[in-house]
């Protein structure tokens, strides 16, 4: 069937949460994509960040296929052995002590509001519950993490919010310090703002939140959801800066495409939360559980976390050169292979023009294109990509 007859049929019956592109994919692998058309695409989104090692990476593939052969799902009522091997796993290589798993990102920060409220609460009493979060924010789309969130866009359209959630300016610590008060428990953070157009801050600032947070006995919440997992260079975005939280959230690429989320927390700050206390039918069954078990010994096993940093150096350099060329590029920022492209004109038209030549970009703030590909991206596929991009740029300036 043709792009266009799947698109028709979509129209029926699809909910319009999303303004869709005409594009069907049907096969990928690596940095590939081909549609019902049978047109390749090189993929620069890695579906949001989640494809951190490429489409369909046999690692991957042959943990999902083995698994689904002897048991895809059983109850959390039970113990489950690839549950536990991926929570020692992430504990193992990180401060946490505890895991929680869950289905998304948003879930894994609901779960973190949660968990701050409860252990404020055992510990503080009941008046402690607010969280300070950043402008321009993005932690979800439950009412929780809406709430979260520090977008107006985002939040419009479901008041009232859900109350106990302040927002103050990214990478300010003096502000947050300013809305810190008595009924404050936790301040949650991205390490680096996705959505809200890759917005990387000052060296000391998690540094000057993180003392904020031991100074007030506040808990410091990193919402690692789109920067974990590789992304940055680092298997975690804050170890860049030299800090640690008491809880962080994952999933986009904890399972190389397969849907999970996960909390980690202290010790201390996981034992508030005992049987009946929070939940998830599907969090961490055996199926999940293996995909992410191999994303995470692919990641860590076979150089990937260099190949990032390195290979986003190159990345930078490269869109930094193309930048110079064209006035209405006002600079390029980045981490790894976590890159924003920030531009003077509305970018909407240039995803477009990537697609008819086979590119497949994002635009998040209206006006920053995000480079997110798989962290297996090579330099050949970083210059295609760029004389693609070179070329649409030279047709929006004439």
């Amino acid at each position: 069937m043709k792009s266009a007859q799947w698109v028709e049929r979509s129209d029926k019956v699809i909910m319009k949460t999303y303004g869709r592109y005409p594009i069907v994919p049907v096969r990928g692998e690596g940095c590939r994509l081909w549609d019902a058309d049978g047109k390749e695409y090189l993929d620069f989104l890695a579906g949001v960040a989640v494809n951190n090692l490429g489409h369909c990476h046999p690692r991957v593939v042959k943990a999902i296929q083995e698994q689904a052969a002897r048991l895809i799902h059983c109850s959390n009522y039970y113990q489950i052995p690839q549950q536990i091997e991926l929570a020692e796993l992430l504990c193992n290589h990180s401060f946490a002590d505890r895991a929680f798993f869950c289905n998304s990102g948003a879930e894994a920060n609901e779960a973190a509001i949660k968990l701050a409220r409860k252990y404020s609460r055992d510990t503080y009493g009941v008046e402690r519950f607010e969280i300070i979060t950043a402008a321009d924010s993005f932690h979800g789309r439950t009412m929780a993490t809406v709430s979260a969130t520090g977008q107006e866009k985002v939040q419009r359209f479901f008041d009232p919010l859900l109350h106990g959630f302040k927002h103050v300016p990214f990478n300010d610590a003096a502000a947050i310090e300013a809305a810190v008060t008595p009924n404050t428990c936790a301040i949650m953070l991205e390490p680096i703002q996705g959505e809200g157009g890759i917005n990387i801050p000052d060296r000391d600032y998690l540094h000057n939140v993180r003392e904020l947070c031991n100074r007030h006995k506040m808990l410091f919440i990193l919402d690692e959801v789109q920067t974990g997992i590789g992304r940055t260079g680092k298997l975690f975005a804050h170890e860049h800066f030299g800090i640690t939280p008491d809880i962080m959230t994952l999933a986009k690429a904890l399972a190389g495409g397969a849907p999970i989320g996960t909390m980690l927390a202290r010790e201390e700050i996981a034992a508030a939360f005992v049987p009946g206390t929070h939940g998830s039918t599907f969090g961490g069954n055996p199926l999940m559980a293996s995909a992410a078990i191999a994303t995470l010994r692919t990641i860590l096993e076979e150089g990937i976390l260099n190949h990032s940093e390195e290979i986003g150096e190159y990345l930078l350099g490269e869109l930094e050169t193309l930048g110079k060329k064209y006035a209405f590029v006002q600079n390029v920022r980045g981490i790894g292979l976590m890159i924003g492209m920030a531009l003077s004109i509305p970018a909407a038209d240039i995803v477009k023009k990537g697609h008819d030549r086979g590119l497949l970009l994002n635009v998040t703030h209206d006006t920053v294109l995000r480079f997110v590909p798989p962290l297996i991206v090579t330099k050949q596929e970083i210059n295609r990509m760029i004389e693609i991009l070179d070329g649409i740029f030279g047709e929006v300036e004439a």
